[in-house]
């Protein structure tokens, strides 16, 4: 699947100038879906949480890696699945679906398959599953989010290459544009990507006038309601 339908340099830039709550609660201001969708839930950790804002297009696939294959040791490299994810706009963010019972249980990203990623234009990693060699990853300046950290790989194979998967609560699509930072991972639709940070810039501002006015001398619980019903 190629995305045909893609934001300037300039505009991914701006995106990555607001954490990922100031950008859901700009999504909101659209009302393009409910407020409790489009990001992912506590499932999912911010591996480098002092890392800046991600901001990428999703190359989606399902992952295994708990039961070994029926012949043979391990399981092969997907090799087309490096094309796969080509196809989607740069920046890239891989977002795998871990489908074990338990998911987490081997991770497929470490510092070989960070590497890999990295080749091939991806600036961060997304999945309900496992991830290790955390600090060889961060080294590379791939952002992780996953489930939890683990110590093997075990029999981590990819399958279901482009699907439409689940992630922590949050539904992803090839080429869905995604926000990501320590607070957690969220789409953006793209039709209203490009309005996001002035809308945001806005918000940002009215947030400050309560925030200064709560610190002031002059506060008090009547000014704060009239104050609030200008910013909300």
């Amino acid at each position: 699947m190629s995305v045909s339908l893609g934001l300037t340099q300039e505009e991914l830039d701006s995106l990555r100038q607001f954490d990922s709550c100031m950008v859901a609660n700009a999504v909101e201001k659209f009302k393009v879906r409910l407020r409790n969708t489009g990001f992912t839930d506590a499932s999912i950790h911010c591996m480098f949480p002092d890392a800046p804002p991600m901001v990428g297009y999703a190359a989606t696939a399902r992952l295994r890696s708990d039961e070994p294959p029926i012949s043979g040791k391990t399981f092969l490299d997907r090799t087309d699945f490096w094309n796969k994810i080509l196809e989607i706009r740069a920046p890239r963010i891989l977002v795998l679906e871990d489908m074990d019972d338990t998911p987490g249980r081997g991770a497929f990203i470490g510092d070989v398959h960070a590497s890999i990623l990295k080749a091939l234009g991806c600036i961060g990693y997304v999945t309900n599953g496992a991830a290790r060699e955390l600090p060889s990853v961060r080294r590379m300046g791939v952002q992780v989010f996953a489930g939890n950290a683990a110590v093997s790989h075990a029999y981590a194979h990819i399958f279901d290459v482009g699907a439409a998967i689940r992630v922590g609560g949050m539904d992803v699509k090839p080429g869905d544009l995604l926000h990501g930072d320590q607070h957690g991972v969220l789409t953006i639709p793209l039709e209203i990507a490009c309005e996001i940070p002035k809308v945001a810039i806005a918000m940002k501002s009215a947030e400050q006038k309560v925030i200064d006015f709560c610190k002031s001398s002059s506060f008090s619980i009547a000014k704060l309601q009239e104050l609030m019903k200008t910013v909300v």
